[in-house]
């Protein structure tokens, strides 16, 4: 298997376990309140919003070693941009410490995804 391929797992399940592990510490800071983000009551369409744009790094772990060359290399770079837009984006909205960590630790891994997918020959 092709040592691209695996680092760029690699990264995306580093994504998300930096995902989960900011979750976490988000719950158990007290900083998280149930059900609602910014103020606002989330809906069940949001719930599923979340949950379908949350499966992408999840999903992008598999592909990434299972997909053609060409599909992969720009499903690895368009959907780290993506992640990488999105967190940049909410970064501000933030409040804590650890929170804005560990979202530039996210950026560190999805700028790493693009660098190692664009340099795949």
């Amino acid at each position: 298997m092709d040592g691209i391929r695996i680092t760029l797992s690699a990264l995306w399940g580093a994504l998300v376990l930096t995902y989960l592990y900011g979750d976490v510490l988000r719950i158990f800071s007290g900083d998280f309140e149930a059900a609602e983000a910014l103020g606002r009551r989330f809906t069940q369409g949001m719930w599923l919003g979340i949950a379908i744009f949350m499966t992408i790094p999840i999903a992008m772990v598999v592909l990434s070693l299972t997909l053609d060359y060409a599909v992969a290399r720009w499903a690895n770079i368009i959907a780290a941009i993506l992640l990488f837009a999105f967190n940049l984006f909410g970064l501000p909205t933030y409040p804590s410490a650890y929170d804005k960590f560990l979202i530039v630790v996210g950026l560190v891994w999805n700028a790493l995804t693009v660098w190692y997918a664009w340099g795949w020959a």
